[in-house]
């Protein structure tokens, strides 16, 4: 008998964690390797006492709308069934829908998507039945999805459902959408707000390819704003809240000119957890500030952030009596934060990433009503929380963010950056010595308006600290070749300025490092 592994005609490649999830090329998430690590999630719950395999236990499973995610869906249904579980079925909806409904249902979550990343890539995302994966949690998902692997790939390859591509040789169709998930997101914010809350306000909102396109304007609509859609795309638009690129902010304004009378230009990413708020003069407010004015709104006693955010976001809490508590980048280290805020008895325990994704972990009351805790990113709570604060101060969206501490960021991240050459620059940069430092300083130079170094932060990267107020934040990714850029400056221009000295071809501050570094590696 000839194994599974032993009549595949490909080398197979594993998935791996990153912030937040599974993310991989498109082309190395076959079937067989989807279902392997849908089913191995599942034996970790089970193992761990939240699940038991048979019927009665319903996994709920949704998808954004990339090209490959119908197929993905398929394979991670397969490992459902197989498992012994119910799937159901929610649609493509907003991650933050499915989590929601999964999470009031005490039952777990896959969502099949890769967020704001290209379309050549996916991703699945893991939901245990009391929230978000964490990073305390991935140890013992891998090596439930080890035994599983172990197990799939001894099967009789003769007999086995997969072919020798790693495909289902007989997928099954994806059962009918069951719309409770839905339904249940719009009651989320329905029940807090009513039609007074953007009454007579005109709201532009962008499209594109997010899967929240159509459901997010619907409840704006309900709120009583009079919604404009525009720009939806049949194809994917990698568009990301963290790398708002020349040409994303270019159309923003032309929005803006095109519409005079819009209140704001609004959207989401790929699968709407992220959102973009835009003043009515096509300028994008980032998700660092933004989590500040939502936090303010919702009067949170304490707030966890991540390590790149803006350091105006210090200030204004603290003025306003909220702790605050700086984390590494990924949703589940501020997760991580606030069950330990609540743990301390706080009450109303908010968080939220630079990319804009707003968290919740306590009932908080709002509105007509009470905000039940979603500890995981969502895009139309702070939507929401930033237009109504305007409104009912009788401010336009740009007098709104204008009333804030004028600190300045700029975001973007360079491509084709080996994995290797990054965990390198990161280990020698996180010594914090004179000698790393002055070496950092031949990179981040006065000719370019740098001051002298005074600090390095590597809570999460790299984050360099100079004496003008400037701040630099190097960020490496976990799982794709990819480097990043945060900057911190007293004007916008600085803060451009800086983002686009690092991340200039050929010869940015990034590339610079790219080269010195391989130079000094032994090629042997």
């Amino acid at each position: 008998m000839n194994s599974l592994l032993e009549t595949l005609q490909y080398e197979p490649r594993t998935l791996t964690f990153g912030t937040s999830g599974l993310r991989s090329p498109v082309s190395d998430m076959t079937d067989l390797e989807c279902y392997i690590n849908s089913f191995g999630f599942l034996e970790f719950l089970r193992q761990s006492g939240f699940i038991t395999a048979d019927s009665s236990s319903a996994v709920y499973l949704a998808g954004d709308l990339r090209d490959s995610t119908p197929r993905i869906t398929r394979a991670v249904r397969q490992a459902i069934i197989d498992f012994g579980c119910q799937p159901v079925y929610c649609g493509l909806l907003p991650t933050s829908a499915l989590a929601y409904y999964a999470l009031m249902h005490n039952c777990p979550g896959i969502m099949v998507t890769g967020s704001h990343i290209p379309a050549d890539r996916n991703g699945i995302k893991f939901y245990k039945p009391d929230g978000e994966v964490l990073k305390e949690d991935e140890a013992g998902i891998m090596a439930a999805i080890q035994t599983t692997r172990n197990h799939v790939y001894a099967q009789d390859g003769a007999t086995a459902t997969f072919d020798g591509q790693g495909m289902l040789v007989s997928p099954s169709p994806v059962s009918a959408t069951d719309d409770n998930a839905r339904t249940t997101y719009v009651q989320r914010f329905t029940s807090l707000f009513d039609e007074s809350t953007l009454a007579g306000k005109k709201i532009v909102f962008y499209q594109h390819s997010s899967v929240g396109r159509d459901l997010l304007p619907e409840i704006l609509g309900m709120l009583g704003a009079s919604v404009i859609p525009v720009g939806r795309s049949d194809v994917f638009v990698p568009i990301d809240t963290e790398n708002v690129t020349p040409d994303d902010q270019a159309y923003f304004r032309e929005l803006a000119r095109q519409h005079p009378d819009a209140y704001a230009v609004i959207s989401a990413d790929g699968d709407s957890d992220r959102p973009f708020v835009i003043d009515e003069t096509g300028t994008f407010h980032r998700g660092d500030m933004l989590g500040v004015v939502v936090a303010t709104y919702l009067r949170a006693d304490a707030a966890a952030y991540t390590a790149s955010t803006n350091d105006a976001a210090d200030t204004e809490l603290a003025k306003h009596g909220i702790a605050f508590q700086r984390t590494k980048i990924g949703s589940p280290y501020v997760v991580a934060a606030m069950n330990q805020a609540v743990a301390a008895g706080r009450q109303r325990v908010v968080s939220w990433e630079v990319n804009g994704g707003f968290l919740t972990a306590s009932d908080i009351p709002v509105g007509k009503g009470t905000l039940k805790p979603l500890p995981t990113r969502d895009a139309l709570l702070p939507i929401i929380c930033a237009l109504h604060a305007a409104a009912r101060q009788e401010l336009k969206v740009s007098e709104l963010f204008a009333r804030l501490p004028q600190r300045f960021t700029q975001a973007g991240l360079i491509d084709d950056f080996p994995v290797s050459i990054s965990q390198q620059i990161k280990e020698k940069f996180s010594q914090n010595t004179p000698e790393t430092n002055a070496e950092l300083e031949t990179y981040f130079t006065r000719d370019k308006g740098f001051g002298a170094i005074t600090d390095i932060n590597t809570t999460d990267g790299v984050r360099i600290f100079f004496d003008n107020g400037d701040i630099a934040h190097l960020r490496i990714s976990s799982n794709a070749p990819q480097m990043r850029i945060y900057s911190t400056a007293n004007s916008q221009t600085r803060a451009d300025e800086i983002a686009a000295l690092t991340l200039a071809e050929p010869d940015g501050i990034f590339r610079r490092m790219e080269r010195a570094f391989t130079n000094a590696t032994p090629t042997s």
